[in-house]
């Protein structure tokens, strides 16, 4: 079985799984309305997923608790004994849960109280006491544990790998979100995507000497794009340690996370609740590797006076070079990972277009192109295809940021337009119809290692990506303000000071490239179609842009006059055909 079957399997495996356990929902119609199924689903799962995990050292934990429960810290010797971050000191399982059904609330209580304190955060995320609750009152929470503790709600790591259970977690948030009527794909990267950006930003590492990277995700949802990213470091070198960060401002989300990094072994202290516009919890960390994908054409109103203030400390703050339209807050994103980006650093961001060509010379827009192209920091950019995403059809692009380019990619942007490169398929989710499989991205990764101008990989009538490569100064322009001078109602210039007066009506701006000079390009590009006209310099700004549509367009001829009267002739003798056909005429 290849890499990209296997992957349709596990997909396929995910789904019947999550399936069968959003399919809970069953027992709670009517004390709960469907956009509240979530609200037990998660956490349930969450700490079933748990419990099922500590299962194996159960009996050792409660052992080890008689001997130690009177010493003044005894986190040290569960958390042995349990083999995981977390532990449960209740003497219940959800198999001796379900033997007292009369005390069903009192003993599911006390089995929870028994979790760790990192546990109880998790939970806290949930507000699970309240839910809990409400299915003590309709008379369903020894139905739920039931449907829970089947085989089919088995979800220990012997059956279900962390990387398989994340993603159920995710299918779950998913649905949740869908019957919430919120946009689900805000939520919601798919491993095509993830396993692409990974496989891009490891592509040039050296990882042979071991030692430990750090990788971090600034908007990471259920934390699935950190654990690939662990997953693709380690079967590079088993002997790699990997530090995973991340910060999440959804509690549900990110209580997911927090469970799953416990999970897999890793500090949960690592994954941190809040706005990360807005409430870093990484201030003055750095970090080897980043990888994000953060919500784009969503506003920052509700952070904007924080982000304001940071900005206003200039370097010390992590948006010096320049503020976004208020009505998409991505590019904000893109400079919190350049301010935690390590001097050896490598970043992997998804936007859309709006960052690559939105704002006029001297606005916050091009400021922020301008702070990373002048910095040479931008070292590709990836054009995927359309219908790639659950929650939007529209083109997406995967910026690679890298702040130690190797020096055959110094000063130079490398841009693949890889919207060919893609397969249908067999079932879309919400909108996204297309995948990256393995022969897609291979391409797309062999392009960005090859780096080489003009060259096309793949086929050119099927599935293939385009690289080319550009100077840094070709994104930039000067924006020149051309004035042309009044005149009276004898076509004489009108003047004041000895200089001409500006006539208002006629005042144009031009965009001259960084590569040209503007006096040449006044001189033969103006003059010529304005002879009077001068460029008031007080005015010129520098901006940038990067119109990747423009530089990957091909012309295609339109279809000559002669084919398309034949084609017109043919389609008369058609229709005239049918109306004959129609009215009985021969």
């Amino acid at each position: 079985m290849d890499e990209n079957n296997k992957f349709d399997v596990v997909g396929t495996n995910i789904a019947e799984k999550a399936t069968m356990i959003w399919n809970v929902a069953d027992m709670l119609r009517g004390p709960f309305k469907p956009h509240e199924y979530g609200l037990v689903i998660l956490p349930m799962t969450v700490v079933k997923r748990f419990h099922d995990c500590l299962l194996p050292t159960h009996k050792a934990v409660l052992e080890q608790y008689e001997k130690v429960k009177n010493f003044a810290v005894i986190d040290g010797f569960l958390t042995k004994a349990s083999g995981y971050q977390f532990y449960n000191i209740s003497k219940y399982t959800f198999e001796s849960l379900l033997a007292d059904p009369e005390n069903i609330e009192a003993n599911f209580r006390d089995y929870l109280n028994g979790f760790s304190a990192n546990v109880q955060d998790v939970l806290a995320k949930f507000d699970f006491d309240n839910i809990i609750r409400r299915m003590v009152e309709s008379n369903t929470l020894y139905l739920v544990i039931k449907e829970f503790n089947s085989q089919k709600g088995y979800l220990g790591p012997d059956k279900i790998s962390a990387v398989d259970c994340g993603y159920i977690f995710e299918d779950l948030v998913k649905r949740f979100s869908e019957s919430f009527g919120e946009e689900a794909g805000a939520h919601f990267t798919s491993r095509d995507i993830i396993y692409l950006m990974t496989d891009l930003l490891l592509s040039d590492a050296d990882l042979s000497k071991g030692g430990n990277v750090t990788v971090y995700d600034m908007a990471m949802g259920t934390s699935q794009m950190l654990s690939c990213m662990e997953e693709r470091i380690q079967e590079l070198n088993t002997e790699i340690g990997v530090t995973c960060f991340g910060q999440e401002f959804n509690p549900s989300t990110f209580a997911i996370a927090k469970a799953d990094m416990m999970i897999r072994g890793g500090d949960p202290n690592n994954m941190r609740f809040g706005d990360t516009l807005s409430e870093d919890q990484f201030s003055g960390y750095q970090f080897q590797y980043i990888i994000s994908n953060p919500p784009f054409g969503i506003d920052w109103k509700r952070e904007k006076a924080a982000v304001e203030a940071e900005a206003k400390k200039g370097e010390l703050g992590r948006f010096a070079p320049g503020l976004p339209k208020i009505s998409d807050g991505q590019q904000l994103f893109v400079l919190n990972g350049l301010s935690k980006l390590a001097p050896n650093g490598k970043m992997a961001i998804i936007q859309n277009g709006s960052p690559l060509f939105s704002g006029d010379a001297g606005s916050g827009p091009s400021e922020i192109r301008r702070y990373i192209l002048e910095n040479d920091w931008l070292d590709a950019i990836v054009q995927l295809g359309t219908d790639m995403f659950m929650n939007t059809g529209i083109s997406t692009y995967i910026w690679i940021c890298s702040k130690d380019k190797p020096i055959h990619r110094a000063g130079k942007v490398q841009l693949i337009d890889a919207s060919h490169c893609f397969e249908a398929r067999r079932k879309s989710i919400g909108t996204k119809r297309n995948d990256i499989t393995d022969k897609c991205r291979d391409l797309i990764v062999k392009a960005y290692g090859a780096f080489e101008n003009g060259t096309i990989y793949g086929e050119k009538d099927g599935i293939y990506c385009q690289s080319k490569i550009f100077d840094t100064e070709e994104f930039g322009y000067q924006k020149i303000v051309v004035e042309q001078p009044q005149k009276d109602e004898n076509g004489e210039i009108i003047l004041k000071k000895g200089k001409p007066v500006a006539d208002v009506s006629l005042r144009d701006t031009e965009k001259v490239p960084l590569t040209e000079e503007i006096e040449e390009y006044f001189k033969r590009e103006v003059l010529p179609y304005a002879p009077e006209a001068w460029i008031d310099e007080k005015k010129t700004k520098k901006g940038y842009e990067i119109p990747m549509t423009r530089y990957f367009y091909e012309y295609q001829a339109p279809e000559p006059v002669e084919e398309i009267a034949v084609r017109l002739h043919e389609l008369e003798l058609d229709i005239q055909s049918s109306l004959d056909a129609l009215f009985g005429e021969k």
